[in-house]
């Protein structure tokens, strides 16, 4: 048998060899779906070590893990857990019913849905079976669907429900290479010829002997494409970024060890799977240390994973900063409805253990009056009110996370570790590390360290260092399917990947995120303004404010676009009209009865609209410059929502989309007034009163 080969067999007795063959490149990039590259090995250090491909991760992880529970699902109510080995023999029972429905090789399987016991068992099966699975968003639109399965050329489409079902059923037709849809939840309304429910397709394939399926797995090379990760599209068409064996489970094993994850760990999926953090997370790190994966329900993105956290308090969380906000939310929430006395007690034991914290960061390890074994009973009271009193290990990516939020968690005791990433890294590349004792690895609003064997750089930095963040090494994707030019353009000769993010790294390494090339706004006197610190130092002045998104691009001042906290309306499942607790209590101090949105917007509530005048006021007396002032604003009347098209599936802003969708609002903002030129300015808060009357 080749060096490169493997005999594994159903049976779990059969060993993997720790060596794999190259597939022969001379690249660091390709855009052919069965190219390879060259990898980014160095003679020493991690960037050494043996590359691996997915199969041989999994099969050494039931070596270590097999009769360890891998994932829990609540069906009917009740958890049902799976197995290391059993999820490995489903797997390869997926793989073997692909083969039996024809995909062919490096073709897509595209996989549409809620995350599930079947999407991990789907998306791995694929892989095994040589195919590339690609993530389609869940609230994708029907050309959206069909875009991503036919840039794959997808053989086979799993889809979650009937819902899904419909939007695949629509562009069927223009769908060339599409063999077979399977449904994987709910049960199927109708019968159509090469529709299959789960049950159906995962015994399709028992007639394949095992040793076709090892010989396939066999043949597969560590630098040749695995999987695919369609980027959101919001500033051209999506781009399917190729990621190799090798680009997964290098960096799965070198995250896991600097980052100081445990075997056995328990862990929440919710986030959407076609996203490369939720992959990272729910998939490739827990396969990597033996951790068990509980599935939340499908509205958890609406604020039920709280529910979820609650019942099952996991030892390691991962969430995007729009959840953050969420559960601290939550927390004010039960702050508010709880005794003055408990109120106080509360406040006491947080402020010495976020003074602890910031200490520890400074290499200082004491600890200041008051911070005592009282103080952290208090504090795991409200830590178990939210579901993380159990949890050692708390995570943030995706989206900038506000200063005031990260010190809220810390002044719980639960510091939040800031990820830094993209979908072409194969996800988290830098880490600010929290740890019990003083770190020299964390630094507050800093997205950290970056990943040992990893490389990063700052291209053409200015005078404060700040330049666009470059990005070296073994995690570096292959290129975009089909796209030589976006796929130049995104790669240097070298392989250094160019992010787009601006940034600089201090003398210590640390790596901050000051800003986004395609996210500035340049007004018309052309200066460049990075909109995210201003966002979050309003919301931070405003309480009430859920969203808030800087306007300017091309104009002459600067403008802002706010919503305020609302509760989630149960029919239909996006933003209601309610306040939430915490936004009637602002209200409430201000002297304001608002309990809703509309109110608040119909009448200009003038405790309100004066509360985020003052706010804004605040925000300016500190901006670097006259340019960097926010002039006009307006409440709008739903807060941003997945639904709503405001926010993409990891709860970011979508800015083109807002533009478009406000951009009567936003015209209103340049119209009242006249030109500025020659004339005396207006204090800010009679133009904004102007503006609002007209809105």
């Amino acid at each position: 048998m080749d060096p490169g080969q493997m005999s594994v067999g159903a049976d779990g007795k059969r060993n993997c060899p720790i060596e794999l063959n190259l597939a022969p490149a001379e690249n660091f990039w390709t855009t052919d779906r069965d190219g390879a590259v060259r990898l980014h090995t160095e003679e020493t250090g991690p960037a050494s070590e043996p590359p691996v491909t997915i199969h041989h991760l999994f099969w050494d992880s039931v070596q270590h893990f097999g009769n360890h529970p891998a994932m829990a699902v609540n069906r009917d109510g009740q958890w049902k857990t799976t197995t290391y080995l059993q999820y490995y023999q489903a797997c390869r029972a997926a793989a073997k019913s692909f083969l039996k429905l024809g995909l062919e090789r490096f073709h897509g399987v595209g996989i549409l849905g809620a995350n599930a016991p079947e999407w991990f068992i789907g998306h791995i099966g694929a892989i095994m079976a040589g195919g590339t699975p690609a993530g389609i968003y869940p609230t994708s639109s029907a050309d959206a669907c069909r875009y991503v399965a036919r840039n794959s050329e997808a053989n086979i489409l799993l889809v979650d429900d009937h819902q899904q079902l419909e939007k695949i059923l629509q562009v069927q037709d223009q769908l060339p290479h599409l063999k077979a849809i399977v449904q994987y939840n709910d049960d199927l309304k109708e019968k159509r010829p090469n529709l299959y429910t789960w049950l159906e397709f995962i015994q399709l394939g028992s007639e394949i002997p095992d040793s076709e399926l090892d010989d396939i797995i066999a043949s597969q090379k560590v630098n040749q494409c695995c999987t695919l990760l369609y980027t959101s599209g919001t500033t051209g068409p999506p781009k399917g970024v190729m990621l190799s064996h090798d680009n997964v489970t290098w960096l799965a094993k070198m995250f896991g060890k600097y980052s100081g994850v445990q075997e056995c760990e328990i862990h929440v999926s919710f986030l959407p799977l076609s996203h490369a953090a939720a992959q990272f997370f729910d998939i490739w790190l827990p396969i990597c240390n033996g951790w068990t994966t509980y599935f939340a329900n499908k509205d958890a993105l609406k604020g039920s994973v709280i529910d979820t956290l609650k019942e099952v308090r996991p030892t390691v969380f991962f969430a995007v900063p729009r959840i953050w906000e969420k559960i601290q939310a939550e927390l004010v929430d039960m702050e508010f409805n709880s005794s003055s006395m408990r109120r106080f007690t509360s406040i006491s034991a947080r402020e010495p253990r976020l003074v602890t914290r910031l200490n520890h960061t400074d290499g200082n390890c004491a600890a200041p009056l008051g911070d005592s074994m009282a103080d952290y009973l208090v504090l795991k009271k409200i830590q178990a009110g939210v579901g993380l009193d159990r949890c050692v290990r708390l995570y943030t990516a995706a989206a900038p996370i506000a200063k005031e939020t990260l010190e809220i968690f810390m002044g719980l005791n639960l510091p939040i570790m800031d990820i830094y990433g993209l979908s072409e890294s194969s996800g988290p590349r830098t880490i600010s590390v929290t740890r019990n004792i003083a770190s020299s690895d964390f630094r507050i609003t800093s997205c950290g360290k970056t990943v040992p064997g990893c490389k990063t750089r700052i291209h053409m930095p200015d005078q404060d260092g700040n330049g666009e963040i470059c990005f070296g090494g073994r995690d570096i994707f292959m290129g975009y399917l089909n796209m030589v030019e976006k796929t130049m353009e995104a790669l240097d000769e070298e392989g250094w990947l160019h992010t787009g993010d601006i940034g600089k790294l201090d003398q210590d390494g640390f790596l901050y995120i000051t800003g986004r090339i395609k996210e500035l706004v340049i007004t018309a006197g052309g200066e460049n303004i990075p909109p995210v610190p201003i966002e979050n130092a309003l919301k931070k002045e405003v309480p009430i404010i859920s969203n808030s998104m800087l306007v300017g691009d091309k104009r002459k001042f600067l403008s802002m676009l706010v919503t305020l906290r609302c509760t989630t309306d149960p029919n239909t499942e996006g933003p209601g009209d309610d306040l939430t607790p915490g936004a009637i209590r602002f209200c409430q101090q201000l002297g304001s009865r608002a309990a809703r949105v509309s109110e608040v917007v119909r009448s200009k509530d003038p405790a309100i609209y004066k509360a985020i005048q003052e706010g804004l006021d605040r925000v300016n007396k500190k901006a670097v410059s006259r340019a960097h002032r926010v002039h006009k604003w307006a409440i709008l009347d739903k807060d941003f929502s997945i639904e709503g098209g405001e926010l993409g599936p990891t709860m970011k802003v979508k800015r083109p989309v807002i533009l478009k969708k406000y951009e009567m609002i936003i015209d209103e903002f340049y119209k009242v007034g006249g030109s500025l030129q020659g004339k005396k300015q207006k204090p800010a808060s009679q133009r904004n009163k102007e503006l609002n009357s007209k809105l």
